[in-house]
C-alpha cells in the first residue's frame, strides 16, 4: 500500500479554516484595521525591524502605522492579508531615495579619506536612509560623534588634508549658541561644519510623514526626547521605539525638511571634490 505522508495536522482538509485571501498593499487600496476600527487608504509598506508595516490615512488626513499582521485588516468586513505590492518595472531613470540619479547594480567604492560626522546615531541613520545609495556610490563614510563638544579634538585627530576633507552636520546649529561657538573654533579649508537650526534630527522629518500635526513644545529643563513621547501619547514606548517609528515614516527626501536636505547635499558635495 501506498505510503501518506501527513503535515502534523489531523483536522480533516473539510474542516480546516480557508487560508485568508491576499491582497497587494497598493496605493489608496481602503482597509479597516480590525483592532482599533481605523480605517483609511494606504499610504506606504515599509519593512523594519519587527516585520513589514502599512501607513493608513484617513479622512481627515490623520496617518497610523500598523504591522502587517494576518486577519489584521478588514476589506468590505472581511478579513484579509495584506501583502507587500510587487514593485513595478521602472520607467526611465530610476531615482535614488535622495532624489538623484541611481546608479542600478553599482558596487560601493572604496572609501574615500575623507569623512561625514553627524552628531549622533539617529542623525546617522536618516542620512544613510536617504542618502545611502550616493554615499556607496562616491565612496563616502558617515561617522557619529555623540555630541559636539569634542568636535575641536576630533578634527584635530583626523588631520584633514586637500584629499581627505572632513563634513561635520550639527544639530540646532543657530546664532548665539554653544554649538555655533564649537564649529566656528572647528572650522578650516578642508573642514566643512554646516547644520539645521532643529533641537534634535527628529524635527527635521515633516510632521504630515510622520501622521502628527506638528512637532511639539517642550518645556525647557525637560529632555527633549522624553516630552516630545509624552506630548503625542507614545508613552508606552522607549525613544528608541519613537524613533524607529519616526524613521520608518521616512521613504525618500520628500519626507524631510529642506533645512536639512540642503545641508547634507553640501557635505557631500565638499567631501567628493577633494
Amino acid at each position: 500500500m501506498r505510503s501518506r505522508s501527513y503535515d502534523g495536522d489531523l483536522t480533516p482538509p473539510w474542516k480546516r479554516p480557508a487560508p485568508l485571501p491576499e491582497v497587494a498593499a497598493e496605493s489608496e487600496l481602503v482597509v479597516e484595521e480590525a483592532g482599533t476600527g481605523f480605517c483609511g487608504a494606504v499610504v506606504r509598506v515599509e519593512k523594519t525591524a519587527e516585520g513589514l508595516t502599512v501607513t493608513l490615512e484617513d479622512r481627515f488626513g490623520r496617518h497610523r502605522v500598523f504591522p502587517m499582521t494576518p486577519g489584521a485588516f478588514l476589506i468590505d468586513g472581511r478579513p484579509v492579508a495584506l501583502v507587500r505590492p510587487r514593485a513595478a518595472a521602472p520607467r526611465g531613470r530610476l531615482l535614488s531615495a535622495s532624489g538623484s540619479v541611481a546608479v542600478p547594480g553599482a558596487q560601493a567604492r572604496v572609501a574615500r579619506a575623507g569623512r561625514i560626522y553627524v552628531e549622533g546615531r539617529h542623525d546617522a541613520e536618516l542620512v544613510e536612509r536617504v542618502w545611502g545609495h550616493d554615499l556607496r556610490v562616491e565612496g563616502v563614510v558617515v561617522e557619529f560623534l555623540e555630541g559636539v563638544d569634542d568636535l575641536p579634538a576630533v578634527v584635530s585627530a583626523f588631520a584633514p588634508t586637500p584629499s581627505a576633507r572632513l563634513g561635520v552636520l550639527v544639530d540646532h546649529l543657530v546664532p548665539g549658541s554653544k554649538e555655533s561657538r564649537i564649529a566656528a573654533s572647528a572650522a578650516g579649508p578642508d573642514v566643512l561644519v554646516v547644520g539645521h537650526p532643529f533641537i534634535d534630527v527628529w524635527e527635521a522629518v515633516k510632521p504630515s510623514s510622520v501622521g502628527i500635526p506638528g512637532w511639539p513644545r517642550v518645556p525647557r529643563g525637560e529632555d527633549w526626547k522624553t516630552g516630545v513621547c509624552r506630548a503625542l501619547g507614545w508613552t508606552d514606548l522607549t525613544t528608541g521605539e519613537a524613533w524607529q517609528r519616526i524613521l520608518a515614516s521616512v521613504t525618500s527626501y520628500r519626507d524631510l525638511r529642506p533645512e536639512l536636505l540642503g545641508r547634507v547635499e553640501e557635505l557631500i558635495d565638499f567631501v567628493t571634490a577633494g
